[in-house]
């Protein structure tokens, strides 16, 4: 409030202030907004004010509208990178500018918000360079026939699927999956609930978080959070599951190598895979994992929701 109080003292002593005229705001030649100074002034010792709290509702939906998210650069199923998009945001200072223009100025007025460009966390040269070397491989099994839980497996295995972990980045797998809904396609399937049978919505996802668990501890990766299930589940050999859910256990690591990770995911026919690439020039130390049988598991349920479930602690 301070300096639209000095704004106001600057600019009263040389234009009269008319509350009739308004403000319009258009974005590529269409209006967004339409604001009348009467309506977005305070009256202070007779110094009119702009009332920046109400006018930051109008900002905060030009902002939206304005608003498009960058896109981080990809690699496609037939291994080829998809370019990487910019995005944009509403500049916040230029656009409180312009409004304090026109309300300490002469007559109405017509602006087109400024936006500033906004870079995307991934591009082509990053991945160019960071899928060069594998670093960590896993695959599990899955009955394909299921189709609930295959369909659920291969929502979150997307998800995770291109996502780069810098360094000293943590990653977290219920903040990149997010919350497993109806609203966002996933299904009801077989979960374990305090060591029950029980079906829920996205049961089958910790087959994901398993398989990518295993794939980032044969790179050698810091795990900072992994729970086991309440019970044994068939496609992990035993101690080597991580159980997730939303309300519950997460599943943790962080990247404290020098270089960037690459989490390469890709579920289909009965098989869940998971790989993890860096630069070329990377020192890591890796860890032995023991692997599964390549036949199908047995129709068990396979994830838990058991926000009590077993611990195990971090691995060094």
């Amino acid at each position: 409030m301070g300096f639209s109080f000095w704004l106001a003292l600057l600019i009263l002593g040389q234009t009269p202030l008319d509350a009739t005229d308004f403000l319009r705001i258009t974005w590529k030649g269409n209006p967004l907004a339409y604001v009348d100074r009467a309506d977005y002034t305070l009256p202070f010792s007779g110094v009119p004010l702009v009332d920046e709290a109400r006018l930051d509702e109008v900002r905060k939906t030009i902002e939206k509208k304005v608003y498009k998210p960058p896109v981080n650069a990809i690699i496609n199923e037939q291994g080829q990178i998809i370019p990487e998009q910019r995005g944009r945001a509403l500049d916040r200072q230029v656009f409180w500018g312009q409004v304090y223009e026109y309300f300490y100025g002469n007559g109405p007025a017509e602006i087109s918000p400024v936006v500033r460009e906004i870079w995307p966390r991934v591009d082509r040269a990053l991945l160019q360079e960071v899928r060069k070397r594998q670093i960590g491989y896993y695959t599990t099994y899955f009955n394909p026939n299921n189709y609930n839980r295959s369909y659920n497996i291969s929502l979150a295995t997307k998800s995770i699927n291109n996502y780069v972990v810098l360094p000293g980045e943590t990653f977290s797998f219920n903040k990149v999956v997010g919350q497993r809904t109806r609203e966002k396609g996933y299904l009801d399937a077989p979960i374990i609930v305090k060591g029950e049978l029980s079906e829920g919505i996205g049961g089958g996802i910790c087959q994901v978080s398993s398989t990518l668990f295993n794939a980032v501890d044969q790179a050698g990766l810091h795990i900072i959070k992994r729970y086991s299930h309440s019970r044994h589940v068939p496609y992990v050999p035993p101690g080597r599951d991580a159980t997730v859910s939303w309300w519950g256990p997460d599943f943790v690591f962080q990247n404290r190598y020098a270089h960037p990770i690459l989490i390469r995911a890709h579920s289909g026919h009965g098989r869940m895979m998971v790989t993890i690439h860096s630069f070329p020039e990377i020192e890591y130390e890796p860890r032995s994992v023991p692997s599964v049988q390549s036949e199908l598991p047995e129709e068990t349920p396979s994830d838990s929701i058991d926000p009590h479930a077993n611990a195990v602690p971090p691995l060094p």
